[in-house]
């Protein structure tokens, strides 16, 4: 489908990447100067951005073509390869635009009270800005140069959040694991790229999905494997999801801005945007919806061992990253579900952060829930909101997730076969294990005896961080049902992924409902009878069986890291060194010191005493003369 130019607004759409990247720069450049004012225009900025993305995307919803083309300069023009930088506005970057400046700027503004003493906070909502405006090129990008430019800035940004309190040694060390493993993905981005332009010459989206039906099929599932790659890793999807929960070491605000409406969701975009590259390839499909299968799991089971409320947010976040992974890996049947609950997810999750970050602000910091308990009436507003929250999350009946996360495991089972089957059995039983450690997460911090120690006074978070709470917890509420229901993202989304073809149900919705429900609701129980009806112990128990001690290690993730990547890596950079020293100088060495030695042995032949050197002249001449009567007697 070919874009339209732009007009009016929409011409104007670079202003929203260029708000919030002016605004980093002028927090950036500016210094102390701006430390007074600098939190208020680090703000400003991404909530101008959200205004102006909501009249455009008002304006191109009155579009007779719901896509358009915003060309900007020429960015690379080398021989053949011809790189615009433009942008395209449509149904799908124009909802990632919402979602990334809306909840985005709500955590601006809950960072302003959450950051408030830190005497770094200029410094912070630089870097949020930085984040937000990497983001949103990598969304608005028309091809897949400008993709990769905002895919690493998002990983620039993202370090430098991370690691913000660098000077905790384990906040450098979090910073650089996501660093050097979303350099593992971004390697296979890169490759498929440029693949991309070998094959086609062009590496723009118009013209990529026009020829890629062109290609051979090896080429073209080598080209989606590699683009899964890279979403693997900015998503935190398995083999490359231990980065994300140790991200949790950066303030709040970042893990609610990173896990909720950005960086973890690029990955997910990646593999809707090249839709017409995965509905060419079978195998690649199948390949991202077992990582998704996988993953999902894999975070959930970590999710329920865990005593650190941000890490239970976190491998919750991978395990829900991983249902939006198996339903764009579904196809048609399941792009526009796989989207539908990542936008209601932005929702919920950044609620639960920000919820988490409130309880952690009540609580001096501390992040261990055994310290918690019966905090439902100290915090009143951040139980409700965080309560809410969790009951979308969890899948409960008519809020958030039960629409979204019911219309991915409807798509499954939809597949009528084998695997179909497998993969909604893989995402109902998620479903139960989600219900059992958000539960778990909701009795340890809310309910139950106090267990904080002497010298903590909880306390509710000031209103300017309890509004934005209060307006996601609203979202978490309704967004499902908007999505799925009232106004349903399919028909937005048409333009994008054509017409949606009638499903065929192989099983009822209504049946999957009640199963997933009463799924739901048995994790729910298994929790309370696990935890809610027992004295939670202030000390967590070292005698645990292998399961548990295995989920809390994640399934042993780093470890398997460690011994098929970092130490063999160690073994062949201390063989390279061993070759290096002994063979490469080894050989140097050995030659420069044949000839030192041997001049030197030969210098002292040069005595420079005349009677010396008429010896040795005597005894040469004598060699001579007994050599050549030898001749000639012979």
């Amino acid at each position: 489908m070919e874009s339209i130019p732009a007009d009016g607004l929409l011409a104007a759409s670079w202003l929203l990447i260029a708000l919030p990247l002016a605004g980093a720069a002028v927090l950036l450049l500016g210094g102390r100067r701006t430390d007074r004012w600098g939190h208020l225009l680090g703000t400003a900025t991404v909530a101008a951005a959200f205004v102006l993305g909501l009249l455009c995307t008002f304006q191109l919803a009155g579009l007779e073509e719901a896509r358009v083309a915003v060309d900007l300069f020429t960015f690379i023009g080398v021989g053949d390869l011809d790189v615009t930088a433009g942008l395209l506005y449509d149904p799908l970057s124009a909802a990632f635009v919402l979602l990334i400046t809306g909840v985005g700027s709500l955590i601006h503004v809950y960072s302003i009270g959450y950051m408030a003493h830190d005497p770094g906070r200029r410094r912070f909502f630089a870097y949020l800005n930085l984040f937000v405006a990497a983001m949103l090129l990598l969304v608005l990008g028309d091809n897949f140069v400008a993709l990769y430019v905002g895919w690493e800035g998002v990983g620039l940004a993202s370090y430098l959040l991370i690691a913000f309190w660098y000077t905790r040694p384990s906040a450098a060390t979090a910073a650089k694991k996501a660093f050097i493993m979303n350099r593992v993905g971004d390697v296979g981005l890169a490759l498929a790229i440029f693949l991309m332009f070998a094959q086609l010459g062009t590496v723009s989206y118009e013209g990529v999905f026009a020829g890629i039906g062109t290609l051979a099929g090896g080429t073209i599932t080598a080209i989606g494997l590699l683009l899964l790659l890279g979403a693997c890793g900015k998503s935190g999807q398995f083999p490359l999801q231990a980065w994300l929960p140790d991200a949790m070491e950066g303030p709040t605000p970042v893990s609610a801005l990173i896990h909720a409406a950005t960086m973890v969701t690029a990955g997910v975009y990646l593999i809707a945007r090249c839709a017409p590259i995965y509905d060419e390839t079978p195998t690649a499909r199948t390949v991202v919806l077992a990582v998704g299968a996988l993953t999902l799991l894999i975070g959930a089971i970590a999710g329920c061992a865990y005593d650190d409320i941000k890490k239970v947010l976190a491998y919750s976040t991978v395990s829900q990253i991983g249902y939006m992974f198996l339903a764009v890996g579904l196809g048609p049947a399941g792009y526009v579900a796989g989207l539908a609950h990542l936008y209601a997810h932005g929702f919920f999750k950044a609620g639960l952060f920000l919820g988490a970050g409130s309880v952690m602000h009540a609580m001096n910091d501390t992040v261990d829930m055994r310290r918690f308990g019966g905090l439902w009436n100290k915090l009143p507003v951040t139980f409700v909101t965080f309560g809410l929250g969790y009951l979308a999350l969890i899948g409960f009946p008519f809020l958030s997730g039960y629409f979204t996360k019911d219309a991915i495991i409807e798509a499954a089972f939809d597949r009528n076969d084998t695997f179909g089957f497998v993969l909604g059995g893989v995402a109902i039983l998620g479903a139960g294990l989600t219900a059992f450690y958000m539960t778990r997460l909701m009795l340890m911090t809310f309910f139950g005896r106090p267990r904080w120690e002497d010298g903590v006074h909880p306390h509710e978070a000031p209103s300017v961080m309890t509004v934005p709470m209060i307006v996601l917890a609203v979202g978490s509420v309704v967004s499902g049902a908007a999505l799925v229901a009232l106004f349903p993202l399919s028909g937005w989304m048409e333009p994008v992924f054509g017409e949606p073809e009638e499903a065929e149900h192989v099983i009822a919705p209504l049946t999957i409902g009640l199963v997933v429900t009463a799924v739901m609701a048995l994790g729910v129980l298994l929790a309370w009878l696990f935890v809610g009806r027992r004295e939670v112990p202030v000390t967590a128990p070292v005698r645990v069986s292998p399961v548990t001690r295995a989920a809390r290690n994640a399934l042993y993730a780093d470890a398997v890291n460690e011994s098929l990547f970092m130490r063999p890596g160690q073994w062949l950079t201390r063989a390279l060194v061993w070759v290096d020293n002994r063979g490469v100088d080894g050989a140097v060495n050995g030659l420069a010191a044949t000839l030192g030695g041997s001049s030197s042995r030969l210098g002292r032949a040069q005595t420079g005493f005349v009677r010396t050197y008429a010896l040795g002249m005597l005894g040469g001449a004598v060699l001579v003369t007994g050599a050549l009567l030898a001749v000639t007697a012979g």
